[in-house]
């Protein structure tokens, strides 16, 4: 089984200096719901990884974040695809968990209830933490400059060796090649 893990803002969403706070406030960025169907044509399954410290914050409840998920699913099958899962970390950084991303903890428990190694599974984020994350659970990241990438980019902290794409849709390209439906 070959998997992509994604963030969901600022990669397949437009993301907010806040954060999406209704189903009405998801916006896909254009070409992601494509690309997520590229892969699922191509025999790729797609999980989303996100951390959503909103709910610690009471900013959003877990019924909001189920809708807004509901959203995001049913418009990315309209154009043809599916994400099997959505996991996500509850919890604002001062929590110190091991969910929450830059820490690896939720991409292992993705990778321990699929039943996979993260070796060769890219995951695809927009910020340093969703990069970091990557490097610390042994897969593959990989920056978009969607979201927060533009600025992730220029980081100091950021490995040069991380390929960096426009869109997510330009990451599915590359890892599908060029021959790819």
């Amino acid at each position: 089984m070959q998997l992509a893990i994604l963030d969901r803002d600022g990669v397949i969403n437009e993301s907010s200096d806040d954060c999406i706070r209704s189903p009405n406030e998801w916006r896909p960025i254009r070409g992601s719901l494509e690309a997520i169907a590229r892969l699922n044509r191509a025999g790729w399954r797609v999980v989303v990884a996100m951390n959503q410290p909103e709910l610690a914050s009471g900013q959003c409840d877990l019924d909001t974040l189920a809708r807004i998920n509901e959203t995001m699913q049913r418009s990315v099958k309209a154009s043809g695809g599916v994400i099997d899962a959505v996991f996500f970390c509850p919890h604002v950084a001062r929590d110190n968990c091991n969910c929450r991303k830059p820490a690896p903890g939720l991409l292992l428990d993705i990778a321990s209830r699929l039943h996979i190694k993260l070796g060769s599974v890219p995951v695809i984020g927009d910020s340093i933490n969703d990069i970091q994350a990557a490097q610390a659970a042994g897969a593959l990241p990989m920056l978009v400059k969607t979201g927060k990438g533009f600025g992730t980019v220029s980081l100091p902290e950021l490995d040069p060796a991380v390929p960096v794409f426009d869109d997510l849709y330009c990451a599915v390209e590359s890892l599908l090649g060029s021959t790819a439906t």
